[in-house]
């Protein structure tokens, strides 16, 4: 089972603190098997025990149409027992990115528990790919990615959308589709600890524009409830004219996810269309 798996690779990262240990579920969705693990030792040990763990979790997570038990990690639980700097989560869409967060895990002085979200489709999406730059000596982990399209201007932006994750990638194809030259799209690669001073970075010079949060997952799960008012302060601190963040999502489900191939394609649509360019609530 998940729980015995993970119970042993928690204690060999424990015995080897120097060495990289990682545990990757099967699917994401399976890591509920191994709850109890990760309520009373992954995220509270440090704080209960003073013991620091290196281990890192690769948990495919990702809307992908394969139905209720192979989309979803519940980012959301992971993010509920974020505080006091006990965890580091991290939803990488470059394999620099991928790189570097592994690297700076084996670096750092201290150890702390690493949970990264690998969406599949990320492994077959030609897109998805990094320079040999991006890798090498001078280059480091981005806790946000800008935009990469230079030519946007930034008088032009009317919306700004912000994101984590292969929804992104799904962003990118439909902007260039409908031509739109007024969307700036934002990612955030390290959603905990929440990267502040990065996120005032890009977004203080469009305080006039809408601010959108958009995600795959339904609005009771994945990462809004946690960081929708973390963003918020940042509008706040960057003088929006917005006074609350915006939600390009699925609606509150039961489920993780739809079971039916054509409910999700619709779904997604759905999502995509209100984050670039629909009226938002």
């Amino acid at each position: 089972s998940e729980y015995a798996v993970l119970g042993f690779e928690y204690g060999y990262a424990a015995a080897q603190p120097h060495g990289l240990t990682i545990w990757e579920a099967q699917f994401g969705d399976f890591c509920n098997g191994a709850q109890i693990i990760i309520d009373q030792y992954l995220s509270s040990a440090e704080e209960k025990w003073n013991l620091q763990n290196g281990l890192v979790i690769y948990l495919p997570h990702g809307y992908e149409g394969q139905g209720a038990e192979h989309s979803s990690a519940r980012m959301e639980r992971f993010l509920q027992l974020c505080a006091e700097d006990n965890l580091q989560v991290v939803n990488c869409t470059t394999p620099a990115n991928y790189f570097h967060v592994l690297r700076r895990q084996m670096h750092r002085s201290f150890r702390k528990p690493l949970i990264i979200f690998t969406p599949k489709s990320l492994l077959r999406n030609k897109n998805a790919v990094s320079k040999i730059s991006d890798i090498t000596s001078g280059s480091w982990f981005h806790r946000v990615l800008p935009d990469p399209k230079k030519s946007l201007k930034k008088d032009n932006v009317k919306r700004v959308v912000l994101c984590s994750g292969k929804v992104f990638y799904d962003l990118v194809k439909l902007r260039e589709e409908k031509k739109l030259t007024n969307v700036r799209l934002i990612r955030i690669e390290q959603l905990y600890p929440f990267p502040e001073d990065a996120v005032v970075r890009e977004l203080k010079n469009f305080s006039k524009a809408k601010i959108i949060w958009c995600q795959e997952e339904p609005k009771n799960m994945g990462a809004w409830t946690y960081i929708s008012t973390l963003i918020e302060d940042v509008m706040i601190k960057v003088g929006s004219k917005q006074n609350r963040l915006f939600y390009a999502g699925r609606e509150a489900q039961a489920s993780t996810a739809s079971g039916l191939f054509s409910r999700h394609q619709q779904e997604q649509q759905k999502l995509l269309d209100i984050a670039l360019f629909e009226k938002t609530k």
